[in-house]
């Protein structure tokens, strides 16, 4: 046991800043009692793997018995292995505790994981707030909790504690499969092991976070950014700024969590508050960590400057238009109490609602609330202005004062976009010049004929918008359109429809020959084509029978395939030989189908071969017989001779089978003043027939 001295959590409670962050496998949130397994090529020729149990009483169990790592090579050079090769990488278990009381000192993510795991209680005092986030009556919830949320934060304490391993002795050309078993004995729990598929190959740059903003006050700025569509890479974040634009500065020594964002329950959205000096300008940006401690490429900057606040705010409360639609009268409220602290009020106008304002009219009375204003255009947005003694002011919201519109905006057009390898999309089109813009609305459709859905919920101020689509879909594209909505919510005509083609990991379907046959020295191949639309050209391969390695003899391109079957010939055979064809399709993305059975074509002899030369006869008729005699070519490769017999005018017939020994041979059934056809054929081992040599005698 450790001796808690080592390990006290009221060191440790110095990290409420940071909590219970969520765990990048969502460990905690399962009930059944399993492995769940992460995986992390890296370009520096290894992978990282982390690992954990979905419940505490798996979690304790696991910390005494311990894993067992095995890797599987599943592929090699894009090949699949009739059987992997199977390898022993390991046991894992927590260290001893010797161990960890040489680093817990320096590191506070191995004093929580060496208290979660060898603590005798594990009762963490004075932690406030936390105390709504765990039952404090629940210790082996606590816990794997705090165990499992550590890992995620510290690569190196999870190795220590039995959860990460790096695997250094990878090959980029392979693929392999990483089970991770419990050894556990059943009788005492029973724990379903876990497993990746992944390989070198499959490394891809970190995305930077997205959708940085922040809202500038008096000595402090909100900053918050979206962490949902990223949620499965980064656990945490690290804020970072600077008050040149150039040299930044990390704000929190501690990861931080959505569970430390200021009190504040968003599922998409992160928030972090920091304390700023007025009317200096600073820039701010953030960084994703992932559970196997890597930092993802810092987010897009913002900037901005904190000034005082003004305590009171104008409200424009009415407005009604005048003098033939030529001019608006405005009404607002302030609260009398915050007369003493103006020099008056100012009214600003413009074109837009996020526009530049200009001060129309300027030296309105404090005590004033009520003003005229008599050069209106089409489209107007106003606020009042309460000017402070002090040189501070508050702007009252805009309002928009608009004569009768029936105008509906121009069709938007630029539409463009783009699909990542993790199926975030990314929109952008041109902004509307019309003044009294609202916004937009995204429509989407996974079919170019279906009815497009709706995806915002309401007009989408901004020109850029993200989105995300399973890449796992049979549907190779999605499609998207815009409409423009303007302050009155008239609706422009829709834009251009949009096709996106999606990342492919879908190879395509398999083509299938469905007959053949052999004529004039060729083989003739028609073949089903595959089904999958995105299929650019089908290739032709080719073996021998007994041959190992195929080879590719022709690519028919998706220009000369017919609808939905090919025509095909091979016109480079050779007869006596039997081949194996196999078709294949390819994709517009490189991948390739998976069939691996291919057709067997036997391919007679074009040419007969020769195998008895100098096939003669002699004739005795005193002793009443014919002697035929033959010389054999090739006697180690023919099974038989095969000898037929004709008398002229009646049916030939087999007359004798003979061994390729034989090379003579006396026919004593003759009858005078008859005419005799012989014929001798060879039979070769390989079963062929050989050349027949005829034979007419006389007698």
């Amino acid at each position: 046991m450790l001796d808690n001295r080592y390990i006290s959590l009221k060191k440790v409670v110095l990290l409420i800043g940071l909590l219970l962050g969520t765990t990048g496998q969502s460990q905690a949130t399962k009930e059944e009692n399993a492995i769940m397994v992460l995986a992390r090529p890296q370009t520096d020729n290894k992978i990282m793997l982390r690992w954990g149990p979905t419940t505490p009483r798996a979690f304790r169990k696991l910390n005494k018995f311990g894993y067992k790592l095995k890797r599987y090579t599943i592929s090699i050079s894009g090949k699949t292995l009739s059987k992997p090769i199977e390898e022993d990488l390991g046991n894992f278990k927590p260290a001893e505790p010797l161990e960890w009381q040489k680093i817990i000192e320096k590191n506070n993510n191995a004093a929580i994981m060496a208290q979660s795991i060898f603590g005798e209680s594990f009762n963490v005092e004075g932690v406030g707030t936390l105390q709504g986030i765990i039952n404090m009556s629940q210790e082996q919830e606590q816990r794997f909790t705090w165990a499992l949320y550590v890992a995620d934060q510290d690569f190196k304490v999870a190795k220590l504690a039995g959860l990460g391993y790096e695997d250094i002795n990878v090959k980029s050309s392979e693929k392999y499969v990483y089970k991770v078993y419990p050894l556990v004995p059943k009788e005492q729990l029973d724990i379903k092991d876990g497993g990746v598929f992944v390989g070198l190959q499959d490394y891809q740059e970190l995305p930077k976070p997205l959708d940085l903003a922040g809202i500038f006050n008096d000595k402090q700025v909100m900053l918050n950014w979206n962490y949902a569509i990223h949620k499965q890479e980064y656990n945490s974040y690290f804020v970072e700024r600077s008050e040149d634009g150039i040299n930044y500065k990390q704000l929190n020594k501690l990861p931080y969590t959505t569970l430390n964002s200021g009190g504040r329950v968003d599922t998409k959205r992160i928030y972090y508050v920091d304390s700023i000096k007025n009317n200096t300008k600073y820039y701010y940006r953030v960084k994703g960590r992932t559970p196997f401690g890597e930092l993802s490429p810092p987010s897009d900057v913002i900037s901005g400057k904190g000034i005082k606040v003004l305590p009171y705010v104008p409200k424009i409360s009415t407005k009604e238009i005048v003098n033939e639609e030529k001019s608006v009268i405005l009404e607002w409220q302030f609260l009398k109490e915050g007369n003493e602290f103006i020099k008056g009020f100012e009214l600003n106008r413009s074109d837009k609602a996020n526009g530049i304002y200009k001060t129309v009219i300027r030296n309105i009375s404090p005590t004033a609330r009520k003003i005229r204003y008599d050069n209106l255009k089409p489209t107007n947005y106003f606020k009042i202005s309460a000017i402070g003694k002090e040189g501070n002011s508050r702007d009252s919201y805009p309002v928009l004062v608009q004569p009768i519109d029936s105008i509906p905006p121009v069709k938007p057009v630029g539409l463009n976009g783009k699909v990542d390898s993790l199926g975030v999309v990314t929109l952008s089109w041109k902004a509307n010049a019309e003044l009294d813009m609202l916004g937009y609305r995204v429509f989407k459709g996974n079919n170019k004929n279906e009815e497009f859905s709706q995806i915002t919920v309401s007009p989408h101020l901004a020109t850029t918008y993200y989105d995300s689509v399973s890449v796992k879909s049979l549907n190779d594209k999605v499609y998207y359109k815009i409409v423009a909505v303007d302050q009155r919510y008239n609706m422009s005509k829709y834009s251009d429809v949009l096709v996106l083609d999606k990342p492919d990991f879908i190879a395509p379907s398999d083509p299938v020959i469905t007959s053949y046959k052999v004529k004039d020295k060729k083989v003739l191949l028609k073949w089903a084509n595959s089904s999958s639309t995105d299929v650019v050209k089908h290739e032709v391969y080719r073996k021998l029978r007994d041959s190992i390695n195929w080879k590719l003899i022709s690519t028919v391109e998706k220009d000369t395939l017919k609808p939905s079957y090919t025509d095909w010939q091979d016109t480079n055979v050779d007869g006596g030989y039997d081949y194996n064809y196999l078709i294949k399709a390819v994709d517009d993305s490189g991948l390739v189908s998976k069939n691996e059975k291919g057709i067997t074509i036997e391919v007679p002899r074009f040419e007969l071969l020769t195998g008895i030369k100098n096939f003669g006869s002699y004739v005795d008729k005193t002793n009443n017989f014919i002697e035929l005699f033959w010389k054999v070519l090739d006697e180690k490769n023919i099974a038989e001779l095969m000898l037929y017999k004709e008398v002229k005018g009646k049916k030939m017939s087999l007359l004798r089978v003979m061994p390729p020994k034989f090379k003579r041979i006396v026919d004593e059934n003759i009858k005078p003043n008859n005419i005799y056809t012989y014929i001798i054929r060879p039979v070769f081992i390989d079963g062929s027939l050989g050349q027949i040599k005829r034979l007419e005698v006389k007698y």
